[in-house]
């Protein structure tokens, strides 16, 4: 596939847009219609200006558009790259304009595969293949409206598909757009995961990003983010509140039959930093202690990581009987904290699609992508 379809308008989304631009990929770049502003910087251009450690240069989109039926119909390939609350409105945008065969990779997913499954099944739309990453494929930011600057590349992209019986095929396309190096052509960094439960369950922003904000809360206000996150705000004693909550999570896998990676090791097998416990690899991370702070206790970091990764999270495990303190404390602060209403807000096991599933039950959905239940 040497032309693929992005959607979203953010950081990443610009990012990854420019990089396989001028790696030789004809790019279709699409934002919903609610969010054009973010594409208006380049509409008479149509071109995203990238530096930073992979790409750089000036990158022409072959077409800007808020328009789904033509970003969908020109590819078969396309990435979904926008915070987990975009998610939902994104695949309602999708749905009347895919087809079968199609791919639809969210990068990262933490879940939504499955709320993206369900939405398509009630509208009917079949055939669809859909997948996520566990993480964003790079560590950067829009440094201007028509700019973008990535300070790191992954090493290790894990993917996990729906249905898990289409995964070679989603691992063949995406092994051509995601390299850890693409100016010197060096190898893949994509690696499958049995099926997106494992992928979703394996997501780090959500094990990292709250317990961080959260105990750093009164700085970041006070300093209005005037620091750096992960080298001064992610302190042993932060690190000792993440690796609680991680052992949680890895309890959850446990429960489903993965042995999922403590959060120091999942850092460093994706090239975030050197090997070690986690305050020396992040600490050791040239990308990760570039990163400033967020500038207000309100980001995403708390809006999306908590009520779209935690708490779904955490729903999943009230559902197998796995106990998690830790977690639901840090869900019950992340939404006092952002005053959002955690009924109306994130999903669960319902928005899932999974509610009232046993653990076979589940397996059995995401391998093969059809409800079966055991009688």
């Amino acid at each position: 596939m040497n032309s693929l379809t992005i959607l979203g308008g953010g950081n990443t989304a610009f990012a990854v847009a420019a990089n396989l631009s001028l790696r030789g990929f004809e790019v279709t770049l699409c934002e919903i219609p609610s969010f054009a502003w973010t594409l208006e910087p380049i509409r008479a251009t149509q071109t995203i200006r990238l530096d930073g450690v992979a790409e750089r240069g000036a990158a022409r989109m072959a077409h800007v558009t808020t328009d789904f039926k033509e970003a969908l119909s020109a590819n078969e390939l396309a990435l979904l790259i926008v915070p987990a609350y975009a998610h939902k409105p994104f695949a309602a945008a999708c749905a009347p304009h895919l087809r079968a065969g199609q791919i639809v990779v969210m990068t990262p997913g933490t879940l939504g595969t499955l709320e993206f499954a369900r939405m398509l099944r009630e509208a009917g739309v079949a055939g669809v293949t859909l997948a996520e990453s566990d993480t964003a494929p790079y560590v950067c930011r829009k440094v201007a409206p028509d700019a973008a600057h990535i300070w790191g590349v992954v090493s290790g992209l894990g993917v996990g598909v729906f249905p898990a019986t289409e995964s070679e095929r989603v691992a063949a396309a995406l092994r051509e757009v995601f390299t850890v190096d693409g100016r010197n052509g060096s190898a893949s960094a994509v690696r499958l995961y049995r099926n997106v439960l494992e992928c979703g369950l394996s997501a780090m922003n959500p094990v990292v990003h709250p317990a961080g904000v959260l105990m750093n809360a009164g700085r970041i206000e006070y300093a209005r983010g005037d620091f750096y996150f992960y080298e001064e705000g992610v302190t042993p004693a932060v690190c000792d509140v993440i690796e609680a909550l991680d052992e949680e999570r890895r309890a959850i896998g446990k429960a489903l039959g993965f042995d999922l990676l403590p959060v120091d090791e999942a850092f460093h097998a994706a090239g975030f930093g050197p090997k070690g416990d986690l305050w020396a690899t992040i600490n050791g991370s040239r990308m990760l202690t570039q990163l400033r702070a967020p500038g207000a206790v309100n980001t995403r970091w708390l809006t999306e990581d908590v009520p779209y990764g935690l708490a779904a999270w955490a729903s999943l495990a009230d559902q197998l009987g796995i106990a998690t303190p830790v977690m639901d404390a840090l869900v019950k602060l992340g939404l006092i904290v952002t005053h959002l209403d955690g009924k109306a807000t994130g999903r669960g096991v319902e928005e899932l699609g999974i509610a009232g599933m046993n653990r076979e039950e589940m397996l059995t959905y995401v391998t093969v992508g059809e409800v079966r239940q055991n009688v």
